[in-house]
């Protein structure tokens, strides 16, 4: 048996047994594997059927272009669908998503636009703004809005729901899931509490985002939202696809808690999995009171690791984020380690002989420049000696003249392997920003923190 297109590939995936990251819940545990779809993530359900339903009520005419706001995933689903009906795509998104989504959903033929992340939905530049205008400029344009398209949502009473219960042959107890447009959650809810009212329903938020808050409270409140750095689930407006009412409970996890159990996920499960599933199965962890020993729960895992590859995958962006701690030195260690720890700094309207004479009164080899008390660029002896070399009068001459651009900042957390491999002959030194001061880490800091 085969199949006509890859489209009707989508659905019916695995449920699976989870084991080690979830000892200590008591209940059975179960992941609903959605990476098996063929956009290797769960919006690949409700991408098809938006399409669908726009192209029954004329919405979305052949040839036409589909613009839409999106972190990656529902745009892969999207331009997978195109492809084989025969539509363009324009997506907008943030700043924050990973680059691999970007590269993954220009590999189907579809344009990214890459739009500011801290931003009020309603401003210009929003990622959901842009595509609006769009919407309205491109001739033969649909946006299917994801967010407030109840086809989204009904994708998954008609699938996912009806998957779960049957896999689990109606003994599912609890679904836990990451909320961001709703969908999701909401789908599978709708469906499973008309088989079963009891079955409790579990949403995942992140601190930064405003659904915990408003279930519990009825609030919408501005003060919780601010910038957060996990992927796929949070909002700071209330999505229509979101229903409150079929969602028994909100969990919220932190950035650095879903960015390594992202990670343990992989390393203890052999499940490759993306930003959101670590929210979940830390959320799940948090509130394994919450389950007995006969509970049948079913987590929601949406998508695929190879996205996060240069983030939660990456151990130099998690250290500069101070999500890993390891054995090595960092560069607060070094500074530490440091016999002195002010920073000698020149003007950049002093003169080079000025700057000549600190250097051999200190014995060192490298001064940044001010202006201002502001660092703006750098002297080093080599570049003073190369300097008088051609000419000699320079001496006189004020540092700007010759100072070239400043030396890197790098995060107090960084490692002393990412620190080494930024000093070479074109920046011998880095600089670090600590309690207020800004202090510098040469090579022979290293080489003293190494055998102090």
């Amino acid at each position: 048996m085969w199949h006509n297109n890859i489209l009707e590939t989508i659905g019916n995936t695995p449920l699976v047994k989870l084991n080690k990251v979830v000892k200590d819940i008591p209940a059975t545990v179960l992941a609903k594997i959605e990476t098996t779809n063929p956009g290797n993530s769960i919006k690949d359900r409700m991408a098809l059927k938006m399409i669908e339903d726009a192209e029954k009520s004329g919405k979305l005419k052949p040839g036409g272009t589909i613009i839409e706001g999106t972190s990656g995933n529902t745009g892969m689903g999207l331009a997978i669908a195109a492809v084989i009906k025969g539509y363009k795509c324009i997506f907008t998104s943030t700043d924050k998503q990973s680059k691999e989504k970007f590269d993954a959903l220009r590999a189907f033929g579809a344009e990214v636009i890459v739009c500011p992340t801290n931003v009020d939905p309603e401003d210009p530049r929003s990622y959901y703004s842009v595509s609006s205008r769009l919407e309205r400029e491109v001739p033969n344009s649909w946006k299917p809005n994801q967010y407030d398209n109840l086809s989204n949502m009904q994708a998954h009473y008609e699938s996912t729901g009806p998957e779960i219960w049957e896999q689990t042959e109606g003994e599912v107890t609890h679904v836990v899931a990451g909320v961001g447009t709703g969908g999701t959650i909401s789908g599978i809810a709708k469906y499973l509490k008309e088989k079963n009212p009891a079955i409790q329903i579990l949403g995942i938020d992140t601190y930064g985002s405003v659904f915990k808050k408003y279930k519990e409270t009825g609030e919408f409140d501005k003060n919780e939202i601010y910038p957060y750095i996990t992927e796929g689930i949070g909002e700071d407006f209330l999505p229509a696809n979101v229903d409150f009412n079929l969602i028994d409970y909100f969990e919220k996890v932190s950035d650095k808690d879903a960015a390594l159990m992202t990670r343990e996920i992989a390393r203890k499960e052999g499940i490759f999995v993306g930003n959101s599933t670590g929210s979940a199965i830390a959320g799940l962890l948090q509130m394994k009171d919450r389950f007995k020993k006969d509970d049948v729960v079913v987590v929601i895992f949406p998508d695929h690791g190879t996205r996060y590859l240069g983030k939660m995958y990456n151990d130099d962006w998690l250290r500069d984020r101070g999500f890993l701690k390891d054995g090595k030195l960092t560069a607060k260690d070094i500074i530490s380690k440091k016999e002195s720890q002010e920073m000698v700094t020149i003007d950049h309207e002093k003169t080079i002989l000025e700057a000549i004479n600190t250097i051999k009164s200190l014995n060192i080899s490298q001064i940044p420049v001010t202006q201002a008390g502001m660092i703006i660029g750098k002297i080093t002896e080599s570049d003073i000696l190369n300097a008088l070399l051609e000419t000699p009068s320079l001496k006189s001459q004020p540092v700007k003249t010759i100072s070239t651009a400043p030396f890197p900042f790098v995060d107090i957390s960084a490692s002393i392997d990412k620190i080494s491999a930024m000093i070479n002959n074109d920046n011998i030194a880095v600089l670090v920003e600590h309690d207020g001061e800004i202090a510098i880490i040469t090579q022979y800091d290293i080489i003293n923190a190494i055998s102090a």
